[in-house]
């Protein structure tokens, strides 16, 4: 064999992420409101696009996003390289019909239904007034001078949501180079305002000042908040001894101080708004038959208009500016940011038919949970939707993720209607939210002399049909937050 240089022809292939095929499946993952962020960033970057409103066709989706119908050529007519193949995570999902085949069934496009049917999320009322906004208000006639209401205002601007101070008061007093008796005194002029409580450093603190406001810390109301570990033990006995109380007095002493507010911060508004903006609208639909009757209960799914980005491209400024190129390179450069703002009109067109392919099966495996509640709720994985909709489980994940979909019985984030299931009578097995939520239910109706032992619930689940060992029956019980039989036995006894 002879060794030395040569040359060899080798063919073979490999799968590129395009820079194209990259941003459409970035968008795929991305919510209404982010979109609007990517879209701002686009409308700087490309001078042919332009945000504006776009005209819409009854059940043409792309009508909401996208621009020309001739998105996938180039601006000097020949069709954009690589494009279509680039583009294409699933060719099939978009040259399918959306319409699902069944009548009760129906995935209309944004802006497809009359006027005035869409929901209205718009009108969001102005935000409350913060915590320290409402405490910093009363900062100036409480004050001594300026250099106490300073320091009451920083530790205002300490406080946590509930209205607690978490950070040390010696850190305070070292920040600030200030004398701690000095910290001391703004702390006390912060637990003076309204609402009592605030400025408290543990819950014992916070509920022992509202009981000084109502008149109501003696002795053995003090040794009461002191001891909030047996209060919520429910150890009753002991807590009467140490009291030194007879029933009655316990019992009223008991009601006093189930009246307190243990965080009373947060019936103020947050810094942060926690609203969430639904990404889906859906409501009911009445179908109706051939003979022009009423059929059964359908859906009307779309996006949210709202929350929509409007985007095309401008044809003048591109017939001006193409007028002005003299040079190839001017036109490379305008036919290279005609072909990018094209594809993206494309890619968003593309997101939108598979958010609303994906939302329209996800409903119609979950017809029981927006008809019945969360009681039948049936188990669901990507792959089933996947399967249904001819795409890939990595599309339909981030097709889920940070989207929301709203209907009659709340906002819901897409991930919800994906949940593990159990087993019941029926063979096609049960949510593991709807297990938890019957869980919940008879937990709720227990009476103080009848708690229900793990045992007692895992055989009436399987009465109604619910296969679970009592291993689950726990496990689901202590991720809601409920006790055990015996603490709850203890609660219930003592009114909590």
């Amino acid at each position: 064999m002879a060794l030395g240089p040569r040359l060899d022809l080798r063919q073979s292939q490999s799968l590129v992420m395009t820079p194209q095929l990259q941003q459409a499946i970035k968008l795929l993952a991305l919510s209404n409101l982010e979109i609007e962020t990517f879209i701002g960033e686009a409308l700087e970057a490309n001078p042919l696009l332009e945000a504006g409103e776009v005209r819409r066709e009854q059940g043409d989706a792309a009508d909401t996003v996208s621009g020309p119908a001739e998105a996938e050529r180039s601006a000097d007519g020949e069709p954009n390289a690589g494009g279509e193949a680039a583009l294409d995570i699933d060719s099939s999902a978009l040259d399918r019909d959306r319409d699902t085949g069944d009548a009760d069934w129906s995935s209309a496009a944004s802006g497809g239904g009359a006027p005035g049917e869409a929901m209205d999320f718009g009108n969001v009322g102005e935000a409350a007034p913060t915590l320290a906004d409402h405490l910093e208000a009363q900062i100036g006639p409480a004050a001594r001078d300026a250099r106490e209401a300073f320091v009451a205002r920083h530790i205002i601007g300490l406080l946590d949501e509930a209205g607690y101070l978490t950070t040390d008061l010696r850190s305070v007093a070292a920040d600030l180079d200030i004398a701690l008796a000095e910290t001391e005194r703004a702390l006390e002029l912060v637990q003076s305002l309204d609402p009592t409580g605030v400025g408290a450093r543990t819950l014992s603190e916070c509920l022992a000042l509202q009981a000084k406001e109502a008149d109501r810390y003696d002795p053995c109301m003090a040794r009461l908040i002191d001891n909030l570990e047996l209060v919520a033990k429910g150890d009753v006995n002991r807590l009467k001894r140490l009291c030194e109380v007879d029933e009655e007095d316990f019992a009223d002493m008991l009601g006093e101080l189930r009246s307190y507010d243990p965080k009373p911060g947060l019936a103020f508004g947050s810094t942060e708004s926690g609203t969430v903006v639904p990404d889906i609208l859906m409501k009911p639909l009445r179908a109706r038959a051939n003979d022009g009757s009423e059929g059964g209960t359908g859906w009307d799914i779309k996006l949210n208009e709202a929350t929509l980005p409007r985007l095309v491209v401008n044809r003048s400024y591109e017939v001006e500016l193409r007028d002005g190129c003299r040079d190839k390179s001017s036109r490379a450069w305008l036919n290279e940011k005609l072909a990018d703002a094209h594809w993206l009109l494309k890619a968003l067109d593309q997101r939108q038919k598979t958010i609303l392919k994906t939302a329209a099966e996800i409903v119609k495996r979950q017809a029981g949970f927006f008809r019945g509640g969360v009681s039948e709720l049936r188990p669901l994985t990507l792959r089933e939707v996947a399967d249904a909709i001819d795409m890939h489980e990595s599309t339909v994940s981030r097709v889920t993720s940070n989207k929301y979909l709203h209907c009659n019985r709340g906002t819901f984030e897409l991930k919800y209607f994906f949940t593990s299931g159990v087993g019941s009578a029926d063979g096609e097995g049960a949510s593991s939210e709807a297990v938890k939520s019957r869980i919940k239910a008879l937990t709720d109706a227990e009476e103080p002399k009848k708690i229900l032992s793990d045992d007692k619930l895992v055989a009436l689940l399987k009465s109604e049909g619910f296969d679970i060992a009592r291993r689950t029956v726990a496990k689901y019980r202590e991720a809601m937050g409920i006790g055990s039989s015996v603490q709850r036995r203890r609660a219930k006894k003592m009114g909590m």
